[in-house]
């Protein structure tokens, strides 16, 4: 099963909406892990074994890279744009219900607008 780690900047809302549901998710907010470093998240995140979520591209895509270099391996990324909650809760679901834990596995993944049904994997190199 994946479990989520939602960092400081996705909507709390989010975890207990998909807890509701039946995942395993925290939420940085939840935890008392607001105003760590992206790079403490990740690693917090992939110590866990937790897949980060995160609006926050930029860094995100920088991190992944320098695991990638470093070959160290994270529990997966999944990147999103700030959208509604229904949005969200939409997307992850049909997100979630397509991969397994193990397709995560150091990988970095965009979750895609809601009319299409999958999400694109943005390969590391």
């Amino acid at each position: 099963m994946i479990k989520l780690y939602l960092d400081e900047d996705v909507h709390p809302n989010l975890s207990s909406a998909l807890c509701a549901r039946g995942y395993d998710v925290v939420s940085a907010h939840e935890i008392e892990r607001r105003g760590f470093s992206d790079a403490a998240q990740l690693e917090f995140a992939a110590q866990a074994g937790r897949t980060l979520v995160s609006f926050n591209a930029t860094d995100y895509i920088k991190l992944h890279n320098a695991y990638w270099e470093e070959k160290k391996v994270h529990a997966g990324i999944i990147l999103s744009k700030q959208v509604p909650l229904k949005v969200l809760i939409r997307r992850f679901g049909l997100f979630l219900q397509q991969h397994t834990a193990e397709d995560l596995q150091g990988q970095l993944f965009w979750l895609q607008i809601p009319r299409d049904v999958s999400a694109s994997k943005i390969n590391g190199s």
